[in-house]
């Protein structure tokens, strides 16, 4: 019997999703289990999985298409069969938005233009995207099914906005920018390509820095009480589990702790309103190819030391594969981002909405300080907390960066 390929629903507010690629040529067998497409969602690119044993047949998708949740793109025949009739979608529960003209902020009257009669057919995500970019929807060609306006649509437009129009960028970036014109020469070739997952980060990292307002708080602590736990703990977690522990770990551990006492540091911000999460989920940022993906650690509050160690070396072997799963990288509500393997002194980071804050941890690294009756060589770390002021006033970003610092002295305690 013929099992049919279905765009499958990868996220709770997915209505769509793009093909990214084919694992498998039609007409080639397939077995259960085997890689057969890649989707990509607002998140991440994923790979998908043969349900069944079969002979990939009767394709309709082709990549880059953008297909609705539910519908057939493929089959998987057996012997002899051929490609049923076309299949009337699934019903997901899920629907397209089809919303008036005027419901979307529009650009400046100096681009007006007469707005296209009736509805506009735009996704939940690209509507946003244009409210909070200023796009007027009503000049957008929908690339998505039946015209529907995508999120690559309303980036299309924001990216060719005259200069005057963008978000001015922050002083420091800008002189930057001026010095590297005046002393570097044009490039003088494409990079290439960039991958869809790095699409993924361009897109969220410049809606978050042009959407939500940052700001920062730094700190330096001593690393001695990380160094020796981890050469007390380190050993028989490698024995018993095999996997050697990781500052990276140890953070975690003790960052998912603090959390909790820290509420308005762990919620989100969703609408126009603050959300409290039920869950404390740490987010680990991972270099994957052109990209950063970031992988989750569930209920890093409760989870033990070892398990966590654990988690984050899979997390860490299957993005660097390209093979995360959509619950890998759904529901963090904090995130971390450690630069020290790369020997980073200090770095600032930017927030992955929802979420209300992420901290960038350096390199430890030995240096000459003061100690109590004298000097003396301690491993030092600094760690820069980048808060959603919206969600974490300057009082409150600054008291969890000082817990989690007092907690990292003596971190077996909350181990």
């Amino acid at each position: 019997m013929a099992t049919s390929v279905v765009m499958p629903a990868l996220e709770m507010a997915q209505e769509t999703g793009k093909l990214v690629s084919w694992k498998k040529q039609e007409g080639e067998p397939v077995k259960k289990g085997e890689p057969l497409l890649e989707v990509e969602t607002d998140k991440a690119v994923v790979e998908i999985e043969a349900q069944a044993d079969g002979v990939l047949g009767g394709v309709t998708a082709q990549v880059g298409a953008v297909v609705p949740v539910g519908q057939t793109i493929a089959w998987l025949l057996q012997p002899g069969e051929k490609p049923p009739a076309a299949a009337t979608p699934a019903q997901t529960g899920r629907r397209i938005e089809s919303v008036p003209v005027a419901a979307v902020a529009t650009a400046p009257a100096a681009q007006a233009a007469a707005p296209a009669a009736g509805p506009v057919r735009i996704s939940p995500k690209a509507r946003r995207l244009a409210k909070e970019h200023g796009v007027d929807v009503s000049r957008l060609k929908g690339s998505g099914p039946g015209g529907e306006i995508q999120a690559d649509d309303v980036m299309s437009a924001v990216a060719a906005k005259p200069a005057a129009a963008r978000p001015a960028p922050p002083p420091l970036a800008a002189s930057r920018a001026a010095a590297s014109t005046s002393t570097m020469p044009a490039p003088s070739a494409d990079l290439g390509a960039m991958s869809s997952i790095g699409r993924l980060m361009a897109e969220r990292t410049t809606q978050s820095w042009t959407t939500v307002p940052h700001f920062f708080v730094t700190r330096e602590f001593d690393g001695s009480a990380l160094v020796a736990v981890r050469e007390r703990l380190g050993p028989e977690i490698e024995r018993t589990r095999g996997v050697k522990l990781t500052f990276t770990d140890l953070l975690a551990a003790v960052i998912g702790r603090i959390l909790r006492q820290h509420p308005r540091m762990n919620a989100s911000w969703i609408g126009e309103a603050i959300k409290a999460n039920p869950g404390v989920n740490v987010g680990l940022a991972m270099a994957v190819n052109d990209a950063v993906v970031v992988a989750v650690l569930p209920n890093t509050d409760t989870a033990s030391l070892a398990d966590l160690a654990v988690q984050r070396r899979d997390l860490t072997v299957r993005a660097r594969a390209g093979r995360l799963q959509p619950a890998d990288i759904a529901g963090a509500t904090f995130t971390i981002s450690n630069l020290g393997m790369y020997h980073v002194d200090a770095f600032t980071a930017i927030i992955v909405p929802p979420q209300a804050g992420i901290l960038a941890v350096g390199a430890m690294t030995d240096r000459v300080v003061p100690v109590p009756g004298g000097i003396g060589v301690r491993p030092m770390m600094a760690m820069t907390l980048s808060c959603d002021h919206r969600v974490v006033d300057g009082a409150r970003g600054a008291a969890f960066l000082h817990d989690v610092v007092v907690a990292l002295g003596e971190p077996e305690r909350h181990l």
